[in-house]
């Protein structure tokens, strides 16, 4: 699916635990501006339904799993992330719902910019329209 692809991070192993390095430009596309984690979700909740103009996020598992639908208006996946050693890039205009969460999951988002509302598209009729013209000019 264009502007989703799942991203293998390598870990350095030793007696004193494991580290995971992720460096902006070189493991992940772009400079990172935030980071956030999810966590605590309640069982049976869904969350995510929505889009970003401009926003590009790599999401991290980095305890327990969660299941992240991706969707333009011809495509849809779905990805179970479940390591902390793989990491999926989402790019601009794709719609995302994440859901069955585990009850240890924390899930930690990478983003390329600050937080700014309007790049939020939460309307899902609004973004098969701005996605169909977005996708018909990056062909």
């Amino acid at each position: 699916m264009k502007n989703v692809y799942e991203i293998d991070f390598k870990a350095n192993m030793s007696n004193f635990g494991n580290l995971v390095p992720i460096e902006a430009m070189n493991s992940i596309p772009f400079s990172v501006k935030r980071v956030y984690y999810i966590y605590g979700v309640p069982s049976g909740t869904k969350r995510g339904f929505h889009s970003h103009i401009n926003l590009q996020q790599v999401l991290i598992c980095v305890s327990g799993s969660v299941k992240i639908l991706t969707k333009t208006p011809s495509e849809e996946e779905v990805i179970t992330l479940d390591s902390p050693l793989k990491g999926l890039y989402i790019g601009p205009m794709i719609w995302r719902e994440m859901y069955e969460f585990s009850d240890n999951a924390v899930l930690l988002v990478l983003a390329s910019e600050h937080y700014t509302e309007t790049d939020y598209i939460r309307d899902y009729s609004k973004f098969e329209i701005l996605a169909n013209e977005y996708f018909k000019e990056a062909n």
